[in-house]
């Protein structure tokens, strides 16, 4: 057997690469976090409307919520394959704010100071984008679970927005305020109802229930995506030849979703019916090219559908400087 014997430039090179082959794979595929913080919003239009994604933070879960109807080693393959942590999700919190004539519309009031302590900054970043919370026109509620409602209410138990109309479908209004729904879901579920019956409540909020197609203003609609919830919603906003669909939590991932729109998620009330309204709106966004936010994509969370095969791709749209 031949003795190997690299040469100067060979052993400079394994000594380059020796810190790569040292780390562990998770290590090498993330990011470190900045020395200080990074901007909290995104804008760009949609025809003529004036757009802005504003976070409201981060919160992270075990991934074994994700894919709960696949096999677990799969998801974990899949989550290695996109550079993510197997064991741990990163969800971002993308919020809609839209401009379009007179009305200022923001979709979902985030989790304010009840949920996750990394969550809870909308209204800071709103006011750090220089949009005046206090002239919010609309505020559209996709479902009423904590990340996407419990903010909707200040620590004197009154609407933080008092001056806007809050909408949200009538399905998802009434399948959270019927009677004995606490004593019917699991025990870990108990407290979402809580809270969503709370923040329906909310003393000086007056609640629009809406149905599938209600128009907010010309070129803002809201459209039925249920399964995640009996009644979730999202929002389309059609302005010229551009459009753009605000899912909610009709799609929560940005890899799994797509690659896999089949797998559904533990906090998915109808698999199937998630499944079903998933695959519509992949259909139509691919179909019409409709641009995309997602609201735990990584932010901004905006981007397009491309289809891959039989599966599909998410594709991060370009972000554009002002010249």
């Amino acid at each position: 057997m031949s003795l190997f014997k690299p040469s100067r430039r060979e052993l400079l090179k394994l000594a380059a690469a020796a810190p790569a082959f040292a780390m562990p794979a998770a290590a090498r595929a993330e990011l470190g976090k900045p020395q200080g913080a990074n901007p909290a919003h995104f804008r760009f239009s949609v025809g003529e409307a004036r757009v802005t994604v504003v976070s409201d933070g981060y919160f992270t879960l075990p991934t074994s919520g994700l894919g709960v109807n696949a096999d677990r080693e799969e998801v974990q393959a899949l989550l290695k394959r996109f550079f993510l942590s197997p064991e741990q999700t990163y969800s971002h919190t993308n919020h809609l704010y839209v401009e379009i004539g007179d009305a200022k519309v923001l979709v979902d009031v985030g989790s304010g100071n009840r949920f996750f302590d990394t969550a809870g900054r909308l209204m800071g970043n709103l006011e750090a984008a220089g949009i005046d919370p206090y002239a919010i026109t609309h505020v559209v509620i996709t479902h009423a679970h904590p990340d996407h409602i419990w903010g909707i209410r200040d620590d004197f138990n009154e609407a933080i927005l008092p001056d806007a109309e809050y909408l949200i479908g009538e399905t998802e209004y009434d399948y959270w305020t019927q009677d004995g729904l606490v004593n019917e879901v699991a025990q870990d579920m108990q407290q979402f109802v809580v809270g969503a019956v709370n923040s329906l409540n909310v003393e000086g909020a007056s609640w629009t229930r809406v149905q599938d197609g209600h128009e907010i203003v010309p070129g803002v609609t809201l459209i039925d995506t249920p399964g995640h919830t009996p009644g979730h919603m999202s929002l389309r906003v059609d302005s010229g030849d551009a459009s753009l669909i605000a899912l909610g939590d009709a799609m929560t991932h940005a890899y799994t979703n797509f690659v896999h729109p089949e797998w559904y998620n533990n906090f998915d009330t109808d698999g199937a019916q998630t499944v079903a309204t998933r695959k519509r709106l992949l259909d139509m966004a691919a179909s019409d090219r409709i641009a995309v936010l997602g609201y735990h994509f990584p932010f901004p969370g905006v981007g397009h559908v491309q289809r891959d095969g039989d599966a599909y791709r998410f594709v991060p749209a370009l972000w554009q400087f002002r010249g």
